[in-house]
């Protein structure tokens, strides 16, 4: 079994997947973190930004889901998802077959600070939208959002926590559903 991180960018998967991982290790089996975003970089050999630029998005997603693939036949993984990933049917099969996806919520406004604020995440993530922004932020969500619910085992809502409290609530809900989840 695995833990899938997923949420909106920016909305902290990256910091937090490895503080989980950390705390679930030094209470049992050791847990490994894996970026997917990262994995798909490492497979296209491309940035991100790159590949939606000379393939489009439909390449990006096939190669997300490959990924997923890949990493729903390993165990014992603290997976950050893209914040796309779970708007595929098959990526939300295999994560639900595979393991127990958390839900890192925000709201727009704050994610959109966030994404501005990283100046990195500009040139590594292209738009999804032709508006751009916090608009883009907020329509993006709109469609996501009941995604994301049906999607996931636990919810954290991120406003005002930091990544470690996001990180032990995540910790005390996986120690307590371990026997159900297979752990």
């Amino acid at each position: 079994m695995n833990l899938y991180l997923i949420g909106y960018r920016g909305c902290g998967k990256s910091t937090i997947a490895p503080l989980v991982a950390e705390a679930l290790s030094s209470s049992g089996p050791s847990w490994e973190t894996v970026d997917a975003d990262d994995a798909v970089e490492e497979i296209a050999g491309i940035s991100i930004a790159e590949i939606f630029s000379k393939f489009g998005e439909a390449k990006f997603r096939e190669l997300e889901s490959k990924v997923i693939q890949s990493l729903s036949e390993q165990s014992q993984l603290v997976v950050s998802l893209g914040g796309g990933a779970p708007i595929i049917e098959t990526n939300r099969r295999r994560i639900g077959e595979t393991g127990k996806a958390i839900w890192l919520r925000a709201e727009a406004d704050l994610l959109w600070r966030r994404i501005s604020a990283d100046h990195q995440s500009d040139q590594q993530r292209p738009d999804l939208t032709s508006s751009g922004g916090l608009e883009e932020v907020v329509q993006l969500l709109e469609h996501r959002n009941p995604i994301y619910a049906q999607c996931a085992d636990f919810a954290v809502e991120i406003d005002q926590q930091s990544p470690v409290e996001i990180a032990r609530q995540i910790v005390k809900w996986v120690l307590s559903n371990a026997d159900e989840c297979g752990w």
